[in-house]
């Protein structure tokens, strides 16, 4: 039976993303890029459901889009990148800390592990308010 599964996912969230700027985890409870955190979380969660999504096990390509006003860009872009990867990826293996704080979105992850990224991109495009849409995909196996 062939594999039906989707092998891209592409969604949109309001606001800042999360940023990884330094040794905590972004996943602390309290930590001040929680709420970052929980609308990156929610909105994936929600454009995976849409989509039947299963985290992907092989190579995979991540790309941002950052919506901001111009000159209004509050981190560099590998601190953003870094932020949504983190929070992408399976938590389950941080398990230095607690993670009952985040309640059924523990679970969510597009993939298992950054060591997975092959490829990452990152676009800004001039706009009112700040929001971002970030697209996960597969990459396709080269012979």
């Amino acid at each position: 039976m062939p594999d039906t599964r989707a092998l891209a996912l592409a969604f949109e969230v309001s606001g800042l993303p999360p940023v990884r700027t330094e040794a905590l985890s972004i996943f602390a409870a309290g930590h001040r890029q929680a709420a970052r955190v929980r609308a990156l979380l929610q909105a994936a969660c929600a454009a995976a459901q849409r989509a039947g999504w299963t985290p992907l096990d092989g190579p995979v390509e991540v790309d941002l889009t950052l919506r901001c006003p111009p000159g209004h860009r509050t981190s560099d872009a590998s601190s953003l990148l870094g932020g949504i990867c983190a929070v992408l990826q399976d938590k389950k293996r941080v398990a230095n800390i607690g993670l009952a704080h985040l309640g059924v979105l523990v679970d969510v992850a597009l993939y298992g592990d950054d060591r997975q990224i092959r490829r990452l991109s990152y676009v800004e495009q001039p706009a009112e308010d700040f929001s971002y849409q970030v697209r996960v995909a597969a990459v396709p196996a080269v012979v």
